[in-house]
């Protein structure tokens, strides 16, 4: 029905004003009577077998929704019915935000995939919190968290750790986010140097709580294997609990869209089936080069149980969707959970 109907009628529209009316119509979908119960039946897979015990934390099935699709917390509880085992608010910032200038989102249909230029666009930190209050405990929550686009590179970290301590006791998992290519000052937010300073500040925070909540770093799909043997050397060094590869790519080599058609795009991040396998690469090498010593979390590509496997033999403990549940509708996340029954 999505893919044959909705998502046709979807597609005429602009991708950011669509993204707001079907949360709107999910939110007035999930009040009547009935319909809630409805989806859950569905889309939802109830089996011990899928639950996965990662992070200190146990999903109901390796299936979550990525960051940057409830970025505010309104939808996670209304979200949880079409089958999710975890869900990833945010990316959250100290202040709201209005984020880049639209138009700043676009489809690529021919590649089935998207690039975005948000610039890390939300309510802020205390908006946030109001909505996690109204967590009804169906599923794990992860915050993703990221800095203001104002603020100085000095006090990077203090916008790390502000948003670290207020959403502590809100959500299950942290993510660092210093991969997205929308936001100011992308260098600083990839040197070694200050990624071990923010790590280490953000664990000395996590250490002053009763308890320690897990920190995962998101990186990008476009290091190359000297970079990411950084990155596992970084995990080790500073007892993060583990890696979420992929964010976005910067590449645009290989897209069937044309040239005259990136050009009026302009910058931003690509996400889809075309950074199916770079992600894919980074979890293996990650994976092998540390011999599985940290728990990653694959994203990028994954429209098909087929490519959600593939993450997982690559090394991914847990997947995330974003783009294909776009372009695949809810029935991918029931599709994945099947395929994952039939292999163990």
């Amino acid at each position: 029905m999505y893919k044959l109907l909705l998502r046709p009628i979807f597609f005429l529209f602009d991708p950011e004003k669509i993204h707001h009316f079907t949360f709107s119509l999910i939110k007035f979908t999930s009040k009547l009577p009935g319909l809630s119960s409805l989806l859950k039946g569905l889309y939802t897979i109830e089996d011990k077998r899928l639950e996965r015990h990662v992070l200190g934390l146990t999903f109901k099935n390796p299936v979550g929704l990525a960051a940057g699709f409830d970025k505010n917390a309104v939808l996670y509880n209304e979200l949880a019915n079409f089958g999710f085992g975890f869900i990833e608010i945010g990316t959250v910032t100290p202040k709201g935000q209005p984020g880049n200038p639209k138009k700043r989102l676009f489809r690529l249909k021919d590649d089935h995939g998207i690039i975005n230029r948000m610039g890390f666009n939300n309510e802020g930190l205390e908006a946030a919190i109001e909505q996690l209050k109204k967590n009804k405990g169906k599923l794990i929550i992860g915050g993703n968290i990221g800095k203001n686009t104002e603020t100085k590179p000095e006090d990077y970290t203090a916008d790390y750790l502000k948003c670290f301590k207020a959403l502590h006791p809100y959500v299950d998992y942290f993510v660092l986010n210093v991969s997205c290519p929308n936001v100011g000052s992308h260098a600083k937010l990839n040197d070694k140097d200050y990624l071990e300073e923010l790590i280490n500040e953000v664990q000395n925070a996590n250490a002053g709580f009763e308890k320690q909540k897990p920190v995962l770093l998101k990186i990008a799909p476009d290091l190359n294997d000297g970079q990411l043997d950084e990155i596992a050397d970084l995990i080790k060094d500073t007892n993060l609990d583990g890696v979420i590869a992929s964010n976005t790519s910067v590449d645009r080599a290989g897209l069937k869209a044309s040239e005259e058609q990136l050009e009026a795009i302009g910058n931003g991040g690509l996400s889809g089936q075309p950074i199916k396998d770079k992600s894919t690469r980074v979890i293996k090498h990650l994976a092998d080069k540390s011999n599985k010593a940290f728990p990653i979390i694959g994203v990028g590509g994954i429209h098909s149980a087929k490519d959600a496997l593939e993450k997982i033999e690559a090394g991914a403990d847990l997947v995330q969707i974003y783009t294909g549940f776009i372009y695949e509708g809810p029935k991918l996340i029931k599709s994945i959970n099947k395929a994952i029954l039939k292999t163990t």
